[in-house]
């Protein structure tokens, strides 16, 4: 029962805010994983969760994304612009992943989540 509320939590905030999820599945996922897995490595356990939240926030965003295609609310026009650049990116991000260290992960995860909180408050 608490991994069906802590999905829907995830779906709650990613179809809130556009990918949203991943702030609550990268935490639930490397505690899921901590608790399961003793034997993956610190550093590694970190990692897993980060790719594993994509892969969930992957499945989350294609549902929300639906429910506005068919609502009417996307603009393709404007949504395809970002669409090449940002795969590139995520590429990028996938391959450095493996190269940066879990304590600098976590902390730039942490700062990127309060400058959106920041520019939330202040907008």
């Amino acid at each position: 029962m608490k991994r069906f509320f802590e999905g829907v939590l995830c779906g709650l905030l990613n179809g809130f805010f556009g990918s949203g999820g991943g702030v609550a599945a990268v935490p639930i996922l490397e505690h899921e994983l901590r608790k399961s897995s003793a034997e993956i490595p610190p550093e590694e356990l970190t990692r897993r969760a980060h790719a594993n939240s994509v892969a969930v926030i992957f499945a989350l965003s294609l549902t929300a994304a639906a429910a506005y295609f068919f609502s009417g609310s996307i603009d393709f026009s404007a949504a395809w612009r970002y669409i090449p650049a940002g795969a590139a990116g995520a590429l990028a991000g996938s391959l450095f992943l493996r190269k940066i260290r879990a304590a600098w992960l976590q902390k730039l995860f942490g700062a990127l989540i309060c400058a959106a909180a920041v520019r939330t408050m202040l907008t």
